[in-house]
């Protein structure tokens, strides 16, 4: 199982974690907390002013490179949907690219098969930040497997190998309420697609909605999505709290018996057993 903690963050901490000397200290708390490999992005989520291609990846470069200076064996993934910024973050370290667009820009496929990083294929309807109609599927888990199929044959085309590609469903990203549950709910059909499944459900908006929770109040609505989707066959999983989002996994593992407890105390001792 692993842990993804994204920073900067606009979605989450409103834009906190922008500067650079706070991305940093951001990126290095996640992982003290117990992070697995910190998730790094240039472009605010949702709407908001344009950025360009070059201001992307002025953003993201120094942090990715401040980082792995500190702390050299980190995993770090450039979320972009622009093969110009991927092709950047790689050249400066970045071991994943986390594509929300599924490939959308024809040269992505290309470039990360150039190279040694992993892709994180993500299920969405359209470019990304652009308005679009109310979203509408017949069968959202079968529409969505069969998108994410297309585009594992189309990067294993250009040269992608299958042990470098991980998969998402993307709850939330052009889906409501009803979508994003439905796809938790039967998460095991798109997890039997083959490649590693990561989620990020964490303080979405389907979360809020189904238990009328504002953002910064979804924690317990964010763990049990999270373990749900876990039980289904998700083992990466893109969390805010990284410390409590930590210790749910590894209570989540023990149970399915993938991780010994830390120790055993209780009812073993010779004696004094109740």
């Amino acid at each position: 199982m692993a842990v993804v903690n994204r920073t900067p963050d606009s979605f989450f901490d409103r834009g906190a974690t922008f500067a650079l000397d706070r991305a940093v200290a951001h990126a290095l708390r996640a992982v003290e907390l117990g992070a697995d490999w910190i998730d790094i992005g240039g472009v605010p989520f949702g709407r908001g002013p344009a950025v360009t291609t070059a201001e992307e990846i002025e953003r993201v470069v120094p942090v990715i490179e401040a980082v792995l200076a500190l702390a050299p064996d980190l995993v770090i993934s450039v979320d972009t949907n622009r093969a110009a910024v991927a092709l950047a973050a790689i050249a400066a370290g970045a071991a994943v690219v986390n594509d929300t667009s599924g490939l959308g820009d024809p040269d992505m496929a290309r470039v990360v098969a150039e190279s040694d990083a992993c892709i994180v294929i993500t299920h969405s309807v359209g470019p990304p930040r652009v308005e679009k109609p109310p979203a509408r599927f017949d069968d959202v888990v079968g529409e969505v497997r069969a998108f994410l199929e297309e585009r594992i044959r189309h990067a294993e085309a250009a040269g992608i190998p299958r042990e470098r590609i991980i998969i998402d469903p993307g709850h939330d990203l052009d889906k409501n309420t009803l979508h994003s549950l439905e796809l938790t709910r039967r998460l095991d059909e798109i997890a039997g697609l083959g490649p590693p499944l990561l989620v990020a459900v964490s303080n979405k908006d389907f979360i809020g909605e189904s238990i009328d929770r504002p953002k910064e109040a979804r924690l317990s609505g964010s763990l049990a999505a999270m373990t749900a989707c876990i039980l289904a066959g998700a083992r990466i999983v893109r969390m805010h709290d990284v410390e409590a989002s930590v210790d749910a996994v590894r209570m989540t593992e023990a149970i399915l018996g993938m991780r010994a407890p830390v120790r055993l105390e209780h009812n073993t001792h010779p004696t004094r057993n109740v």
